[in-house]
């Protein structure tokens, strides 16, 4: 190892200006042996440089190479793995962790003793050594310049010492001195020599001539020491005088204590009597108006409710250690609770008494609602009680059991109140969406048809005795016939009397406003008294607790309440805002049931009236949760409107049930379709209910729903009917959809609209083809002779060469059909498109149309046959293109 350290010193440190100081062969951890060698070497040049290099042996030769150098000042960890047992295992924390295996323990203890060493020396940073034995790590480094650090090498380092500006300045001035020292060293150094001679002399004359002085000092010590002997004396004699005086101050110092912690006792008893007579002191105008206050005048809520506010205060107060055991605060404390026991008891038995006679005066104005829809208005009641709201804080907060009975008195009393308005109220609504009295008697009306009348008068009076609903829309249109729907729902009845249809579209507007009037004048009711009974009982923010809870569940007249109890004070565990919907629901039980009535009704007397009510009560619903989603009243208008939507899907489901039972006359034309008709009174009504409301996506679902089931019950009669043909069938009624989807611009069904247009096409050809068939029938037969000859193989100039499709037999059958056949054919073709054809679709001349294209089709047909197969034969039709279109037109207008 000494001889590679020499040629690593002379080969690659010595040209770098680098001492070599410790070497260690290593390789790497876990990876296949390449021995390479880890040096610490340091710089010759100041300041010194302190590395730790890697050097390895060339794969080209046996000369070593440098690969890599670390400073030492990079070095952040020293791992040896193990402190206790010898492990050649060592990790060197630079920029990454260095994984190395030394070839001997020894080599490796001896590297990472010098990398101490040298950190010890020349670097401010300390590095962590961890899992290094102590005993290579030593206590300190001795200063001096000439310590070695890492064998007899360092010294040669340390040896040299640079002159200071001092030295420097002397040896010049000792040199130009002597002139010679340059020329002659050995005369300059014997000269030195002889100067440092006498030096050395003088300066032990100097110390001879000093003792004269030393004994003279020791004289004078002497001297001093007896001064102070004296002194000693001096200083006994006046401690032994100053005995007594101490012994008398001592006794004056006690005095003086006891006197000062007398008085601080007394400043501290002041100031706790003080604070008590402060804070637990109740003024007697308080005690006055807890006893005696006027609880029915402003001012005397005002004062009784200062007063409460202070003994609330007084009872309040943070105690300090110990005032609990005085009997004087036991005394006051008990005077305290009796006047809270008697205020609270006096507080409850007034508001239960305000409760029944604001009550009482609420019922007498009661009968000046009854006959109009309208609820009264509870905001007199509300502005009294809201006087007592701060004392209403106080007893919830001191007294909660007579809170809680207040709040139940006032939820019983209120409900019943209540539930006899809003019956009322509910009446009243009801009478006037039927046009009965409480008697039963009618409400005058507009003059109905006979049948109209009877049928609703039928309905209302029935054996059972409800309300069954007059008959709806749907079943008004089954019974009528197609041949006078559209005139008898667009005329007017004389003396004023109107139709069956602007009656029902009368009711419903009727039944519309009288339904939103309804939820208009709950929703400010409900509204109003929540947030009276938020204010009143102070149910806006949620109570604070502290100290040990127990829970227990009581029952409020049919809604649970869930209690906990802190320190003998129950407190509510569910939020306020469930408290406050807790007796809403009790408050206003009825009116879910009365709602869900008034809809039933509604839905009996006209089953479209569901349209309304879903349109009217979404919107409140959207509002009211706009406000709060889980109020009460989003929460009963919410489970109302699922009843709505109910009816409204009964509806659709009964005009599809409908759709399917419908039964067609076997001896008169179809016509329109009544549940065609009825689909587009259905969609023309709800598009102008549904505009711009929330519920828009039920209606479209409905929508797709009843347009589907009419395609079906369309083909469904179309393929039954015997009367008039199929094609017709399909045709008019798809006509007739395809107009209604254009007009109302539904955009969910536009594929529904394309799709009626398309079959409503379809079918039109379908019919003109098999209605006109083959009107020139022989001609026709000719011709197709002549097409399955040139299909052979024939060429068509060579056809005419055949002896039954020559000219002569061709002219033949020409003139079998003059003018004036063709035009009978077509008068009787006319009259019987006339007889399948309804007046209400008015589609004859739009047929008859495609009837007259059709037959000039084959017209000119024929005509290039003739020309293709009998070239420059003269033969032609004898009629004309023109004579079509005159006899078409001449026929369509004779009609």
């Amino acid at each position: 190892m000494t001889a590679i350290k020499h040629a690593l010193q002379r080969d690659i440190f010595t040209p770098n200006d680098e001492r070599l100081l410790s070497i260690v062969n290593v390789c790497k951890a876990g990876k296949k042996k390449r021995n390479c060698f880890l040096c610490a070497t340091v710089t010759t040049e100041r300041p010194v440089q302190v590395n730790v290099v890697k050097v390895k042996k060339s794969d080209k030769g046996d000369f070593y190479k440098r690969q890599t150098a670390w400073a030492l000042r990079d070095l952040a960890v020293v791992d040896a793995k193990d402190a206790v047992k010898e492990s050649p295992e060592f990790d060197l924390h630079f920029d990454k962790v260095y994984k190395w295996v030394a070839s001997s323990t020894v080599e490796k203890n001896t590297f990472i003793s010098c990398i101490w060493k040298l950190n010890q020396r020349y670097l401010r940073k300390k590095i962590d050594f961890i899992n290094v034995s102590s005993q290579l790590l030593e206590e300190s480094v001795p200063s001096g310049e000439n310590q070695s650090v890492a064998g007899g090498d360092e010294e040669a380092v340390d040896e040299y010492q640079e002159l200071n500006a001092r030295e420097e300045q002397d040896i010049e001035i000792m040199m130009e001195g002597c002139e010679y020292a340059i020329s002659n060293a050995e005369a300059f150094a014997e000269k030195l020599s002889r100067e440092l001679q006498v030096l050395d002399g003088a300066n032990i004359q100097s110390i001879m001539a000093s003792e004269k002085q030393v004994n003279i000092l020791m004289k004078l010590l002497d001297e001093a020491l007896k001064e102070v002997d004296q002194i000693e004396l001096k200083l006994s004699s006046y401690e032994e005088m100053l005995q007594s005086v101490k012994e008398q101050m001592d006794q004056i110092s006690e005095s003086n204590h006891l006197i000062h912690l007398s008085n601080t006792n007394n400043v501290k008893l002041l100031s706790e009597i003080e604070f008590l007579v402060n804070h637990m002191d109740l003024a007697k105008g308080h005690i006055k108006a807890l006893q005696e206050g006027d609880l029915t005048s402003s001012r005397g809520i005002e004062a009784c409710t200062n007063a409460a506010d202070a003994l609330l205060q007084c009872m309040n107060v943070a105690l300090r250690p110990g005032h609990d055991m005085l009997h004087a605060v036991k005394q006051q404390q008990q005077r305290f609770s009796d006047l809270r026991e008697q205020f609270a008891r006096r507080l409850a038995s007034h508001l239960n008494s305000v409760f029944v006679q604001q009550g009482h005066d609420q019922s007498s104005t009661l009968a000046q609602h009854s006959a109009e829809l309208t609820l009264p208005n509870h905001h007199p009641f509300h502005r009294d009680l809201l006087r007592y709201a701060k004392l209403m804080e106080w007893l919830k907060n001191t007294d909660y059991g007579k809170y809680e009975g207040l709040t139940k008195n006032y939820m019983d009393y209120l409900s019943r109140l209540y539930e006899r308005e809003i019956k009322d109220f509910f009446e009243v609504a009801k009478i006037k969406m039927t046009g009965t009295t409480r008697e039963g008697k009618k409400f005058a009306t507009l003059p109905r048809k006979e049948s109209a009348v009877k049928q609703e008068t039928e309905s209302l009076h029935g054996s059972s005795g409800k309300l069954t609903g007059s008959t709806s829309s749907l079943n008004k249109l089954s019974v009528q016939s197609s041949g006078n729907r559209r005139s008898q729902s667009s005329s007017l009845l004389d003396m004023g009397n109107m139709s069956a249809s602007d009656l029902d579209v009368a009711d419903r507007t009727k039944f519309d406003k009288i339904f939103e009037q309804v939820l208009s004048e709950l929703e400010p009711l409900c509204l109003a008294e929540q947030d009276f009974i938020s204010k009143f009982f102070k149910l806006q923010q949620h109570q604070s607790t502290s100290g040990t809870t127990t829970n227990e569940v009581e029952e409020m007249d049919g809604i649970a309440l869930s209690r906990s109890y802190t320190s003998g004070v129950p407190q509510t565990v569910s939020s306020e805002k469930d408290m406050i919907r807790q007796m809403m629901t009790k408050i206003f039980r009825c009116i879910e049931p009365e709602l869900n009535n008034l809809i039933a009704l509604g839905d009996k007397i006209d089953s479209f009236n569901s349209l309304y009510m879903l349109v009217k009560m979404s919107h409140h619903v959207w509002t009211a949760q706009n406000v709060d989603p889980a109020s009460f009243l989003s929460t009963t208008l919410g489970n109302v409107l699922v009843t709505v939507k109910r009816n409204f899907d009964k509806c659709i489901s009964n005009q599809m049930k409908q759709m399917d039972e419908v039964k067609i006359s076997k001896k008169s034309k179809v016509g329109i379709l009544p549940f065609v008709a009825e689909f587009e009174e259905f969609a023309a009504l709800a598009e102008s209910i549904f505009k711009n409301a929330e519920r828009r996506g039920d209606l479209d679902k409905a929508y797709i729903k009843l347009i589907r089931a009419v395609f079906v019950s369309v083909e469904k009669v179309a393929n039954e009917s015997q009367k008039t043909p199929r094609d017709v069938v399909m045709m008019e009624n798809f006509h007739h959809i395809f107009a209604t989807l254009s007009r109302l611009k539904i955009s969910c069904l536009e594929a529904e609209k394309k799709e009626a247009k398309q079959k409503y096409t379809d079918h039109l050809q379908s019919y003109v083809i098999y209605s006109l068939g083959q009107p020139l029938e022989k001609l026709n037969h000719f011709f197709e002779g002549v097409e399955a000859r040139v299909a052979q193989g024939i060429r068509e100039e060579e056809v005419s060469y055949q002896l039954a499709f020559n000219k002569q037999e061709l002219r033949k059958v020409i003139k079998e059909y003059p003018g004036k056949e063709v035009k009978k054919g077509l008068d009787n073709l006319y009259k019987k498109v006339d007889k399948h054809l309804c007046e209400e679709e008015n589609l004859l001349q739009v047929v008859w149309h495609s009837m007259q294209d059709e037959f000039i089709r084959q017209y000119k047909h024929f005509e290039g046959l003739i020309a293709r197969c009998y070239p420059g034969s003269g033969i032609t039709m004898e009629f004309t293109i023109q004579d079509i279109l005159d006899y078409c037109s001449s026929i369509a207008q004779s009609h």
